[in-house]
């Protein structure tokens, strides 16, 4: 921006403060003339000023101002500084004292920039010591050791007269022992914004403050019915539990006329975590490691739901992609803007459904507001039509003397939104130390009510501050934003307003080129072979998908993955970046690999037909089905597949289920024939790894059929001729055992005619023996088969022995 940019037009001081001054020379002549009338003095007493000087030894004492208010003062008001005073030298410092001086107005932005820049020189210009009453004494300040200070003094005794932002400083002057005289020993420098009544116009100035973190969240869920999230880390919960970054954001914003910028990947991840989440390689039995923090979570969404209540929300793409990183590197990979233009697709529905309100999403905001006309181009590639850019790289325009409003229309119904530099970087850096924050809220009120006093023009002027703030940043913010709403030269605005509002004509609407790109941001930008890898992985899903039951649990997860993959937080981080996408590649290998088919060893064909199984096995949760098995015949003149030399079959398998599918072959020779099995999507497209195997064919002749059915007869007769065996074995031994029964059945017919014929003829009875006692002995009796063995042996005619008995 022209440097002509920054007067106001305006006399430097008032006539009271004129007065007062010359008042001070003329009190010190008389002390001036006595001293030329003094006698001789040793040259240390010659060098001893009138006035305070600077230290030799260039400021050995730290002067830091940690508060100050009121920031801008009206009349009426006591100004309050405390801070502290260190002895940075190896000499003790007496009779220390210190004071303000109030210096010259600092009439432009520039001015301000150049004492802010040097705000602890000690040799730079300052204005004279208040009241000797408004002033803190200290008898010695040892070295290394730290003394508090405060000094409060009314705004009337400062003599503030014109509006517009003085330089006050504080000065620590003082002795030692090697330098006995009194001199300035340490200064700080700030500023004081004085403009007591209301401005006839106010400037309209609109403060985005962005809701905005890394990325958390990977594609990896769980494989229940609720698709537990995994994070690869926990720093989210971090940020949001009490005192934490993002819960600072909310709690300070709640409270300011802001417009809120959010990426709704930030509210998707959270939301997240309210139910149940994993965190890989963390210990199963720690409750942080399966989503200890849903409490927290769910307290975090409430507290920003209230907060943008009624307020506007703005909605960044979801993942918030490098816009720069993708006009310079990603629109030569094909699809690379369809990523974009999903990601602002949900982002106005995922901010809806989570803080149910109406988010805007025709903002672009490029990193850090700089542009050239690629990224113009990318950034309205996707529906917006306002792009967020930033003064220090878009040209303010010819021959103005103050900063413009912030709309520019740049062609094809796009308007840039140029954000002023100056007030959008004010708080940078380290904001924790209280003097660091003191120094830039006061800064950003004198860069705003100098902006100000610039003209008489209605203008609206847009702060982009940096994508993720610190809470010590965010803290610095709120109160030089709210100071700004309490003073008398601004109102607060929102985007969507500002953009709307009058471009200046004057103003200038040339994006500039692309060698004007920052190379330090250039260096941060995502190569091409990021983009490359999102594109491969973007093809694996498109494959994957087309074959499952329900696409949707896979391809929502995956889809916002990719989005982070593009991520405008990766910027200095790229060996992180790479894991990460690397990761959401690697897991959809994994899926893809649970649906494929079984390893098939080497099969023997004998004959002319035969069934080959093929087993295709599904181990995700869900079923699979839109595919197609192929078997194919390398070879077919020796072995065809059901008459050709493919055939193919449709596949769905449920899920954790494994199906096997036969196909008919048909063997023309022999010999080993190759044969290949491979899934393929119903576009034709192959789907996974070919399954390849032999078959041995042996061909079957006459001649060895003739044997086997020879051998098989045989067995036949075989298996007739024992049949029959055992059929007559078995009749003849029934024939036995009924001629047996036969004569048991005569002689007991015998017995019962002899027992008749003895009971009339007692004494044939006795003489006729028994069956049993004296059985037949003759010779040429004929044997019986069923007669029974001899019990004993025959009788003898020799006399018996003793104790024998003999039957008679």
């Amino acid at each position: 921006m022209a440097e002509a940019a920054d007067f106001q037009g305006t006399s430097p001081s008032p006539a009271r403060r004129w007065l007062r001054r010359t008042g001070a020379v003329l009190a010190g002549t008389p002390l001036l003339t006595g001293l030329l009338q003094l006698p001789a003095a040793s040259p240390a007493e010659a060098a001893t000023p009138a006035a305070p000087r600077a230290a030799s030894d260039d400021g050995s004492v730290a002067v830091s101002v940690d508060s100050l208010t009121p920031g801008a003062p009206a009349e009426g008001d006591t100004v309050t500084v405390s801070g502290t005073v260190t002895n940075k030298g190896k000499k003790t410092v007496t009779d220390a004292s210190v004071g303000l001086r109030v210096g010259s107005l600092l009439d432009t932005r520039s001015s301000i920039d150049t004492v802010a820049k040097n705000s602890d020189d000690i040799g730079s210009p300052v204005g004279a010591e208040i009241d000797d009453k408004y002033t803190e004494k200290f008898s010695k300040l040892t070295p290394g050791v730290s003394q508090p200070y405060t000094i409060s003094v009314p705004a009337d005794e400062l003599d503030l007269g014109q509006d517009g932002v003085y330089d006050l400083s504080v000065t620590l002057t003082g002795e030692t022992s090697d330098q006995p005289w009194e001199q300035t020993l340490g200064l700080r420098h700030t500023f004081l914004p004085w403009q007591p009544d209301e401005a006839d116009t106010k400037t309209k100035t609109t403060f985005m403050w962005p809701l905005i973190s890394t990325v958390h969240m990977t594609a990896e869920t769980g494989s229940d019915e609720e698709q537990t999230p995994v994070f690869h880390d926990d720093e989210l919960a971090e940020e949001i539990s009490p005192g934490g970054r993002l819960d600072r954001m909310v709690d300070l914003g709640k409270d300011l006329d802001v417009t809120w910028v959010i990426d709704p990947d930030l509210l998707a991840s959270v939301e997240a975590m309210t139910t149940r989440y994993e965190i890989p390689g963390e210990n199963a039995d720690d409750k942080n490691a399966v989503g200890g923090h849903q409490a927290v979570a769910k307290r975090w969404l409430t507290e920003v739901q209230k907060a943008v209540a009624d307020k506007e929300v703005v909605a960044l793409p979801f993942g918030d992609p490098d816009l720069a990183s993708l006009a310079h590197h990603g629109t030569s990979v094909t699809g690379s803007l369809r990523h974009l233009k999903e990601a602002t697709d949900v982002a106005a529905g995922t901010v809806e459904s989570i803080l149910h309100v109406n988010a805007s999403t025709d903002f672009a905001w490029p990193v850090e507001g700089a542009v050239d006309p690629s990224i113009i181009k990318v950034s309205t590639s996707a529906g917006a039509d306002k792009v967020i850019t930033r003064g220090d790289t878009f040209e303010g325009g010819r021959d103005l003397t103050y900063t413009p409003t912030a709309p520019r229309p740049i062609g094809g119904g796009t308007t840039a939104v140029v954000a002023d530099a100056r007030l959008s970087t004010v708080f940078e850096g380290d904001m924790a130390r209280a003097s660091a924050s003191t120094q830039a809220v006061q800064r950003f009120l004198a860069q705003s009510l100098t902006l100000a006093l610039q003209t008489d023009r209605p203008r609206s002027v847009v702060i982009a501050p940096q994508r993720t703030p610190s809470a010590a940043q965010a803290q610095t913010m709120a109160e030089a934003i709210g100071a700004l709403q309490d003073s008398t030269w601004s109102q607060p605005q929102d985007l969507t307003a500002a953009a709307k509002s009058k471009p200046d004509p004057d103003a200038g609407t040339e994006v500039p080129p692309a060698s004007a790109y920052p190379k330090s941001l250039r260096k941060q930008e995502l190569p091409r072979s990021a983009f490359e890898q999102i594109a491969r992985t973007q093809d694996k899903l498109d494959r994957f998908k087309v074959i499952l039951s329900n696409p949707s649990r896979v391809v929502t997860p995956f889809g916002r993955a990719l989005n982070r993959g593009m991520a405008a937080s990766w910027r200095g981080r790229p060996a992180e970046a790479a894991i990460y996408r690397s990761g959401v590649e690697a897991y959809l290998d994994t899926l893809s690999s649970q649906v494929r088919l079984i390893e098939k060893s080497d099969t023997k064909l004998s004959g002319r037909s035969a069934t080959i199984p093929v087993t295709v096995q599904n181990n995700l949760v869900q079923g699979v089905e839109h595919l197609v098995l192929r078997l194919t015949s390398t070879n077919p003149t020796r072995l065809e597949i059901d008459g050709n030399a493919y055939e193919e079959q449709p596949i769905a398998v449920s899920g954790g289920h494994s199906q096997s599918v036969k196909f008919t072959t048909n063997a023309n020779a022999n010999g080993r024939a190759t044969v290949i099995a491979q899934l393929y999507t119903q576009d034709g497209r192959p789907y996974g790894q070919p399954v390849t195997f032999d078959v041995k064919v042996t061909e079957i002749t006459a001649t060895v059929m003739l044997v086997i059915g020879g051998g098989v007869l045989l067995l036949v007769l075989a298996g007739f001729r024992m049949y029959t065996q055992r059929k007559r074995a078995a009749a003849r031994q029934a024939e036995e055992r009924e001629q047996e029964n036969a004569a048991d059945a005569a002689d007991a017919a015998d017995a019962a005619d002899a027992d008749a014929g003895d009971a009339k003829n007692p004494e044939a009875s006795e003489r006729r023996p028994t069956q049993e006692s004296a059985p037949d002995t003759r010779e040429d009796a004929p044997e019986q088969p069923s007669d029974p063995a001899p019990d004993t042996a025959p009788e003898s005619a020799d006399p018996s022995g003793t104790g024998e008995r003999v039957d008679r």
